[in-house]
């Protein structure tokens, strides 16, 4: 009986411990990496504006009252929620419509999808130093939606707002607090949409240095990443709900062979 007992014991614990294990072959980011400098061409590449992004578009010079036409969109409006009762401050900015315009004030319709914000600024300030509207004019665009989403194999899934405009992989998977032991660093997806009904799908691998040079490294607004799980995460799962089912059986038969005593 003695003998029948510590079997069952060492079947299930090997059990809890195969299920608990998991492989830690690929868990580390950019493998045998050695001390270098790295340099990569598409650190200063600025994106271009697509359709449905919102743009702040802030115009200054030597007459604030002159100026003030311009900048009426961007005024901040606040909006009370109805569940949580709680009172947010939205920018309205100007919305670029389905065929890539924006409409600015006595300016008129601007096709603003595919240039960049450079080219936008530059675009602006010329057509009111032009037709003499504003004396110097400044004109300063940013967007008001960049951000990213993070789903998946990680701590804290979520859309993340980048302020600054500019974010790399590494900083949006730290937002959602990693990728956990069970995600596959070895194939992140990469889902972006070029703001033509277009997109383009790349699976990237952290786990080679070759990664901080990619093209791909540094994201853009709306910018998908999901991280797979891999097959210990699934096979734990299912071990795990087979491990009260397995000690039940050894418990019957424990009974069984004592009773039969």
């Amino acid at each position: 009986m003695n003998k029948v007992i510590r079997i069952g014991f060492i079947i299930a614990t090997i059990i809890v411990i195969a299920s608990s294990c998991a492989s830690t072959k690929k868990v580390i980011y950019f493998d045998n990496i050695k001390d270098t400098n790295l340099k990569s061409e598409y650190a200063n590449i600025e994106p271009v504006i697509q359709i449905n992004d919102i743009l702040s578009i802030i115009i200054s010079s030597q007459s604030a009252e002159a100026s003030a036409p311009f900048n009426a969109p961007n005024e901040s409006t606040f909006i009370t929620s109805s569940a949580s009762s709680s009172t947010n401050r939205l920018t309205i900015g100007y919305l670029v419509n389905l065929k890539g315009e924006i409409q600015f004030p006595i300016l008129g319709t601007i096709t603003a999808a595919g240039m960049t914000k450079s080219q936008l600024t530059t675009y602006i300030t010329q057509q009111l130093r032009e037709r003499q509207l504003l004396v110097d004019p400044i004109t300063t665009i940013r967007h008001l939606n960049y951000r990213v989403s993070v789903l998946g194999e990680v701590a804290k899934p979520g859309v993340f707002s980048v302020p600054n405009e500019k974010l790399s992989l590494l900083e949006a998977l730290s937002f959602a607090g990693d990728i956990t032991i069970y995600g596959k660093r070895e194939n992140v997806l990469l889902i972006r949409e070029n703001g033509k009904g277009e997109k383009t799908i790349k699976r990237l691998d952290l786990t080679n240095p070759e990664i901080l040079s990619s093209p791909y490294y540094y994201l853009e607004s709306n910018d998908i990443i999901y991280v797979e799980p891999i097959q210990n995460r699934l096979s734990r799962e299912k071990s795990t709900q087979l491990i009260p089912i397995i000690l039940s059986a050894l418990s019957l038969v424990i009974v069984g062979v004592t009773s039969f005593k």
